[in-house]
């Protein structure tokens, strides 16, 4: 057999994984080259939130492009750019003034670590230079965004090369843990602050939910201890909302469940409704200002080619304004309602948990062999769930019909009864 010209991600290739090919997306829904049909109960990796074929959202990528696809952002601004920085200012938490736009999630990570390395180094404070990171933690696939990782399937192959930090447990008890089991995470945190933090320059958490580590939830109330003690120690908190931002959890960004605002923010994945790589570094007043001097030497070297690509940015400005006026949180609201209906009264021995948090359920099994054929199972039944190891999860686009939303959850259901 003729080996593949694509190097497809995340897989054995000597494996022959069989692909399914898409000719058209529309909705919430696939078809596949044979005709079928199957919905999308993945969102493009969370990312595709009004679902595909979005008329609002092609015609603001046409208009965008009868006028200009690309231009670079050295010596030259647009309106596109201009109005989306702000729009996010406007919409993220309190004191986020400053938006630095890259080409996608990992990208988006790294520049928020790089900031904060140089935040310090610009203070003449350059042993401040490590970051601390959640257990099972993952913010991308990048070299500096591996480090600050604790999968051993993203990172594995380049442990030998990785300068790693420190690692700190989520509070047992999920989402609403016991002051016992809160108070013993925030206990572990200010001790290695209190140990280390002449050598830290970051916390770097997902909030809330640890998307690739298995839907892993944990408690806004951690958030903002964590992040007063980050004040106290002056280590900078970094949320990484590349996942969880835009509605996702059930507010707009993670850290409004804990009525926090991050040092710096990472956006990414869902700023566009789906439709292309952008993503954005969001830094308060106090980082910017770090930056700020009478030569290069302090200023930011950071400028991938495509930031602020104009068509990038019309389309994330169309889908915002989506998101507003359909009021999408509603939206996902009644899908966490539907879950928890749903997946109440589930039990099955292979099961372990079931969580629900926003636009997103996962069961947790005992290993992945229980989940083994469960994806070719799916399709035969007409959606797309891909699990993660011994994880099967859904996360769909907002848009998605109470027919389509049933289907998926009892297809789920049914591998287990």
């Amino acid at each position: 057999m003729e080996k593949s010209k694509v190097w497809y991600p995340y897989s054995q290739m000597s494996l022959e994984e069989p692909r399914f090919k898409v000719v058209h997306a529309e909705g919430e829904f696939f078809t596949l080259e044979n005709g079928e049909k199957l919905i999308d109960g993945i969102s493009s990796w969370w990312a595709a939130i009004h679902g595909y074929n979005h008329p609002e959202l092609n015609q603001a990528l046409i208009d965008q492009v009868q006028r200009f696809s690309h231009v670079m952002l050295g010596g030259l601004t647009h309106d596109p750019v201009q109005k989306l920085a702000d729009v996010l200012v406007k919409i993220t938490p309190e004191g986020l003034n400053h938006v630095f736009f890259s080409d996608s999630g990992s990208v988006a990570v790294e520049v928020a670590l790089k900031m904060a390395v140089q935040y310090y180094a610009n203070q003449g404070r350059k042993a401040k230079c490590k970051f601390v990171s959640l257990h099972n933690a993952y913010h991308g696939d990048t070299f500096k965004t591996m480090e600050v990782g604790n999968d051993p399937d993203y990172k594995g192959s380049y442990d030998h090369v990785l300068h790693t930090g420190y690692y700190v447990s989520i509070p047992e008890g999920g989402f609403e843990p016991s002051d016992e089991q809160l108070q013993a995470a925030i206990d572990e945190l200010e001790v290695l602050f209190e140990a280390k933090g002449d050598k830290i320059a970051g916390f770097i958490v997902e909030p809330l939910m640890q998307g690739a580590a298995g839907f892993q939830l944990y408690s806004p109330a951690y958030l903002k201890a964590a992040k007063a003690l980050c004040d106290k120690h002056e280590v900078l908190f970094i949320a990484d909302e590349v996942a969880t931002g835009f509605g996702r959890t059930g507010k707009l960004f993670a850290c409004n469940h804990a009525d926090i605002t991050p040092d710096i923010m990472v956006l990414g994945k869902a700023l566009t409704g789906g439709y292309m790589g952008h993503a954005a570094t969001l830094a308060t007043t106090k980082v910017f200002d770090a930056f700020l001097g009478e030569s290069f030497d302090q200023a930011f070297m950071h400028g991938p080619t495509f930031m602020g690509n104009p068509l990038a940015c019309a389309v994330s400005l169309k889908s915002f304004e989506i998101f507003q006026r359909e009021n999408y949180l509603a939206k996902v609201q009644q899908i966490q309602d539907h879950f928890k209906k749903a997946f109440e009264a589930l039990k099955h021995a292979d099961i372990v948990d079931i969580r629900y948090l926003g636009c997103m359920v996962v069961v947790e099994t005992k290993e992945a062999s229980c989940l083994k054929g469960f994806k070719q199972y799916a399709i035969e039944n007409n959606v797309w769930l891909r699990p993660i190891g011994k994880y099967v999860y859904t996360t769909p686009p907002y848009i998605i019909s109470e027919a389509s939303l049933s289907k998926l959850t009892s297809v789920i259901k049914k591998w287990f009864i």
